[in-house]
């Protein structure tokens, strides 16, 4: 077995878990999951998902992953219920499918970076996005981002993602605040403040069935939550960390930068009067690069714009992969760039039907969010909770040096309200995949 590595300081796993955090979840899925769920409403269930699952599902993972130092899979069998193996392993295979099409919109920022310097969307947004997200030219693009996901996972914990990361996160934030302030001085952009940060109560209430089970999958999303990445993180981390601290400043930072997020794309957006709600994947592709075309500098924003994006995706990409690559690191005999290729290979193939039509990433985002993330996050709950809560409340007592943990009640959390409300999610979920009248389960064909 090889030897185990540990994160060099706590700035280093901080940095790396909210550059998981801080993906194309915040900047590319926020967004459009915004506009297309009811604006304001969504952001309304997205945040008290946040903080009332979210926060105390994170805290969860943490103290599975510290307590037993081992992969999403081996912590299990490490406190001795082997039979619960099985979460770790559809986390694992959940991480494995997400980052399958994940990297392929990660290939489709690499060439709007580009298309951003040579202005080639610039006349036909939709028609641009259309050449470029699907067929040969998407999954060579697809390789290409998988490359340098891999060439970083290979370096390993300390050298690879704890460096890359700690350059990764404070870019992103600087390059988000800029563009904000940027976006504060467009005429128009009070319209998109409006749609993004002013609640229509009767909007949520008409849109609960939808806007429920995606805020609440897009908290997970947003915050690494049910596909083991923050059972390995929290792994390579030590028992003086204050495990309660840790995980407030990821979701603060998170949840910042993803209202950074609407406050960049909707001014925008409402300042060239393009609708947001644009069809799924392509929201930011579209209706944000047809902004870029109409706007003064808009080549240069637009570089700036996807090098943001960009950045975010790879800070994710690389937890997404890391996960599968530590469980094979803890239990065989292969060096880690031969098992991070290895996996990555596999992840490209998962990959090619996302990259021949979006139609199939569309398939594969809609049973992540609205099964696959939900399910994985309800059992850890329940596991935690109910299973080894005692254990579970003495790690997160850990390293507190006498400050308040409020443990009894984070435990109580994740027994009834992150149980309650994923099952909640869950079952709403299940409706729109299976009962619903044009079930999302059934394949594109």
């Amino acid at each position: 077995m090889a030897a185990r590595e540990t994160w060099a300081t706590r700035l280093g796993f901080l940095v790396a878990a909210i550059g998981s955090a801080v993906g194309l979840g915040n900047i590319w899925q926020f967004p459009f999951k915004t506009a297309s769920n009811g604006g304001a409403a969504f952001v309304f269930f997205y945040l008290v998902a946040v903080f009332l699952i979210g926060f105390p599902a994170m805290l969860a993972e943490f103290s599975l992953g510290r307590r037993t130092h081992r992969n999403a899979i081996d912590a299990f069998t490490e406190l001795g219920h082997r039979q619960w193996r099985v979460i770790g392993a559809l986390a694992i295979l959940i991480a494995f499918w997400i980052m399958s099409y994940y990297s392929v919109v990660g290939g489709w920022v690499i060439r709007y970076i580009g298309g951003s310097a040579t202005g080639a969307y610039f006349g036909d947004a939709a028609g641009y996005f259309g050449q470029v997200s699907s067929g040969v030219p998407a999954i060579a693009l697809h390789a290409l981002f998988l490359l340098i996901t891999i060439g970083i996972v290979a370096l390993g914990v300390e050298r690879g993602i704890e460096a890359a990361t700690k350059l990764m996160v404070p870019s992103i934030v600087v390059l988000m605040i800029a563009l904000a302030v940027w976006a504060f001085t467009l005429g128009g952009a009070g319209a998109g403040y409006t749609y993004f940060l002013s609640p229509d109560f009767g909007a949520i209430l008409d849109n609960a069935g939808t806007s429920i089970p995606f805020a609440v999958s897009q908290a997970f999303f947003t915050l690494s939550l049910g596909m083991g990445i923050m059972i390995t993180y929290s792994s390579y981390i030590g028992e003086d960390d204050n495990l309660t601290i840790d995980g407030s400043i990821i979701v603060v930072v998170n949840t910042l930068i993803g209202v950074l997020a609407g406050l960049v794309v909707f001014p925008i957006l409402f300042a060239q009067g393009i609708d947001p709600n644009t069809e799924a994947a392509a929201a930011v592709f579209i209706a944000v690069a047809s902004a870029f075309g109409q706007l003064p500098a808009g080549q240069i924003l637009g570089v700036i714009f996807f090098a943001v994006v960009l950045i975010a995706a790879l800070s994710s990409a690389i937890s997404l992969t890391e996960v599968v690559v530590s469980y094979a690191n803890d239990n065989y005999g292969i060096s880690r760039p031969k098992l991070a290729g290895g996996i990555g290979l596999g992840i490209f193939v998962l990959g090619l039907p996302s990259a021949w039509d979006t139609a199939w990433l569309t398939w594969f985002d809609n049973i992540a969010y609205q099964l696959l993330l939900p399910l994985s996050v309800l059992l850890v709950a329940i596991f935690v909770g109910w299973v080894i809560g005692r254990d579970a409340l003495d790690e997160l007592e850990q390293g507190t040096d006498g400050l308040p943990t409020f443990g009894p009640l984070w435990l109580w959390a994740v027994r009834l309200v992150v149980v309650i409300g994923v099952l909640f999610t869950l079952a709403l979920g299940i409706d729109t995949l299976f009962l619903a009248d044009d079930p999302a389960i059934v394949p594109p064909v």
